[in-house]
């Protein structure tokens, strides 16, 4: 039977048409590069042995590792969900990435996969991001700073876990995410009818004994906004030698004790007509806490108003340097997350069961610390360096190509119209040196 062919308007008098007889071609050609990395990192083979597997060996056509990178891959390529494998496991670039010369596991081989996750597996994955985050370093750093941060992740159906929040106005899990720069230390998935600090205390106490058994002389500092501001958490960090900067709610006694400060801030405006900003310290303690504390305030002023900020911290570096250069700095957490929940899919919570929907958002930060192993690793010095995973899909990884596979080899002609031939080449000689 010959192919269908397609009729489209004609180009200068010259038929336009198209049939479906090209062969083997893929907009994935570039997930080999990734695969390359996760070689050299050894991720997927970490987390593969780190996964208990009880399945009977001899009835299993597919590995543990196997189908880790096949979800991986898939959802740094930007296939999120299982339905997307009834023809993405034919996909021959896919297949090559993940070691296979045969389809890959069907999209119920992948979802019963997912329905023995649990909280050992859980645990085992976060071990395994821990392990990447040491290894990342060449020598102990001077200083680490652990940032937290809860978001939401919106629910649209009746999963195991499922609260109202009054705060983000819908139905939601409200996961807790750590990070020490760029490294994703924890993705921990939890219900929304919890006190938004809910079991950080007990997530910093094992980060910092877990870091202090590498690398005992390295200052660590917890930071994070007025969510996670508890004094039995800070009195911890202060007796266990862990810095401290942490965002502290406005209330009145605050705006009493900064007035000053405040209304300077508002009768240099006036005169200026410009925006102000002045920093000082004051010593504050709200009722529950055990003692005084160092507040920085920050007393800005607008046309827009007046708009104070404090932060609680135990640093000794002056006021304005603290704000602005440390506690401002978490900011950058915030896209981070966003890189996982909007391009890495970490809120595809489709399952009904909670720890199934745990292992997605794992899935989601292991294809996030790949992507990161390849920025860091290949793209410092270029263009892409700073660049998002979605930036990353779209330049290095969806590669038009015709596959030809034999016996003797897997040949890729990616499109001589790829307008970044240059790069893929550069960060390729790079990844064989490196």
């Amino acid at each position: 039977m010959l192919p269908q062919s397609l009729q489209f308007s004609s180009v200068k008098r010259r038929k336009v048409e198209a049939d479906f007889s090209g062969g083997d071609i893929t907009s994935n050609a570039g997930i080999v590069l990734l695969s390359e990395v996760d070689r050299k990192i050894g991720l997927s083979r970490s987390v593969a042995r780190a996964i208990d597997d009880d399945r009977r060996k001899a009835s299993c056509e597919h590995s543990v590792e196997a189908l880790l990178k096949q979800r991986i891959y898939a959802l740094a390529l930007g296939y999120e969900d299982l339905n997307d494998h009834k023809e993405l496991r034919y996909d021959l670039a896919l297949q090559t990435a993940v070691s296979r010369d045969k389809p890959l596991a069907s999209a119920a081989t992948l979802s019963r996969f997912e329905s023995r996750a649990n909280r050992d597996s859980a645990i085992a994955i976060h071990q395994v991001l821990f392990d990447q985050f040491i290894k990342a370093y060449n020598k102990p750093p001077k200083r680490l700073i652990l940032d937290f941060d809860a978001t939401d992740t919106p629910l649209h159906g009746e999963q195991e876990g499922r609260f109202f929040h009054g705060y983000y106005d819908h139905y939601c899990y409200l996961p807790l995410y750590v990070f020490c720069d760029r490294h994703l230390l924890i993705s921990y998935l939890r219900p929304s009818n919890i006190d938004g600090a809910k079991h950080s205390w007990a997530i910093l106490s094992l980060l910092v004994k877990a870091i202090r058994a590498h690398w005992p002389r390295t200052e660590i500092i917890f930071r994070g906004d007025s969510g996670f501001c508890r004094w039995k958490m800070l009195r911890w960090c202060d007796r266990h030698k862990v810095g401290y900067i942490v965002g502290l709610a406005k209330n009145k006694r605050l705006t009493e004790y900064s007035g000053y400060w405040i209304e300077m801030a508002e009768s240099l405006f006036r005169v200026t007509g410009k925006k102000q900003r002045l920093f000082t310290s004051i010593r504050y303690s709200a009722k529950t806490w055990d003692k005084r504390r160092r507040v920085i305030v920050k007393a800005e002023h607008t046309r827009l108003g007046g708009n104070p900020r404090y932060v609680v911290t135990n640093l000794d570096q002056n006021d304005r340097y603290l704000y602005d250069k440390i506690y401002c700095a978490r900011g950058d957490m915030e896209n981070r997350i966003k890189d996982q929940q909007l391009g890495l899919f970490a809120r595809r919570t489709s399952s009904h069961r909670w720890w199934n929907n745990q292992f997605r958002q794992l899935l989601s930060g292991l294809a996030y610390v790949l992507l990161e192993a390849m920025r860091y690793r290949l793209l410092k010095n270029t263009k892409l360096e700073k660049s998002a995973p979605n930036t990353l899909r779209l330049v290095l990884l969806k590669i038009g190509a015709v596959i030809i596979r034999n016996t003797r080899r897997i040949k890729m002609m990616m499109s001589s119209a790829y307008p970044h031939q240059d790069t893929l080449t550069a960060i390729l000689s790079r990844l064989n040196t490196s």
